[in-house]
């Protein structure tokens, strides 16, 4: 796949193209790359991916910390895997922003040479969005293309979005989520060095430094598959302020006990983790005795539902 920083870094003729943040690359946004580059691979004519960093939202309404279900490189590997062949990420700014939709879509022509535009139910581009799906029409009579619409995708009885993910997440309904998402909801982010209150237990974590710009999992334990040094471990994680040891952090911490890994730390090294399911809320212990023991329960759980997802299950039948 052919990836360029701007529109402005792509000559491309006769594509199929389509245009969206596709934040989280979820299963609305699969089925309508996955239609684009049938059709597109069908008429022997490359499929092109159009998205926008940073999201429109922050630069018209401001930056928002725990927004975003993905980041750029992930976002790639994704819409890669759905078979696009060229991924463009274009700067979306105030003079962006202010572009009227006909001169966007002019420099579109000019340097993709689109003749099908393929676009959600609910899209629109160019200043105060007026390049809705009529308007796209008119400008295709004009500038020879068409416009193909493809209807959203319901998930447990409602139209999968990222606002409705993001929502779910932050609620700590990750099952959910991976619904909507095709997928587990992820976190990566570097290991660092923590307090050390794992390992003094006898139950060591890899603390994850996460970017504040990611959507956060709601505090309490998660059963995770966790991925680094090229391996995947089974993991139980905890999303929280340490309240048994009253640490009084100024913000939730993402730790990862990773089952059945005795070797060294992982310090500097990119974690990545998938949340399975959420076992539980943070909670306050009378001591380390009454937390091991919980532990111990979340451990066995968390081996039970990794152990039935090996074997070739769904997230619904997790036990």
């Amino acid at each position: 796949m052919q990836q360029f920083d701007s529109l402005q870094q792509a000559d491309l003729k006769k594509t199929l193209l389509t245009i969206g943040v596709f934040d989280g690359v979820h299963v609305g946004h699969q089925k309508l790359i996955k239609d684009l580059t049938t059709s597109a691979h069908a008429a022997g004519a490359p499929a092109v991916v159009l998205t926008f960093d940073p999201h429109p939202a922050e630069v018209l309404r401001g930056p928002r910390d725990s927004f975003y279900l993905s980041g750029p490189r992930e976002k790639a590997n994704q819409i890669e895997v759905l078979g696009a062949d060229a991924f463009i990420v274009q700067t979306f700014d105030q003079k962006l922003a202010n572009t009227s939709a006909r001169d966007f879509v002019v420099q579109l022509k000019d340097h993709l040479g689109f003749e099908q535009l393929w676009v959600g139910h609910d899209f629109a581009l160019g200043h105060n969005r007026e390049g809705d799906v009529p308007k796209l029409r008119t400008f295709g009579e004009e500038l020879s293309f068409s416009v193909h619409l493809v209807e959203p995708v319901e998930v447990d009885g409602a139209v999968v979005s990222s606002s409705r993910i993001r929502r779910l997440v932050t609620e700590g309904d990750v099952l959910a989520a991976g619904r909507l998402l095709g997928r587990p909801y992820s976190l990566s982010g570097e290991v660092v060095s923590g307090a050390k209150r794992g390992r003094s237990i006898g139950i060591p974590t890899a603390n994850m430094q996460v970017s504040p710009k990611r959507v956060v999992p709601a505090t309490g334990v998660y059963v995770c598959w966790a991925y680094v040094a090229g391996k995947r471990w089974g993991a139980v994680t905890n999303i929280g302020l340490r309240p048994t040891f009253d640490d009084k952090l100024p913000a939730p911490v993402v730790e990862a006990h990773i089952l059945d890994y005795d070797g060294s730390e992982f310090y500097g090294q990119t974690l990545g983790l998938d949340f399975v399911s959420r076992l539980r809320p943070e909670q306050k212990f009378s001591g380390v005795e009454e937390l091991l023991a919980q532990i111990g329960r979340d451990t066995e759980q968390a081996r039970a539902q990794l152990s039935v997802l090996s074997a070739g299950w769904t997230n619904e039948e997790l036990p």
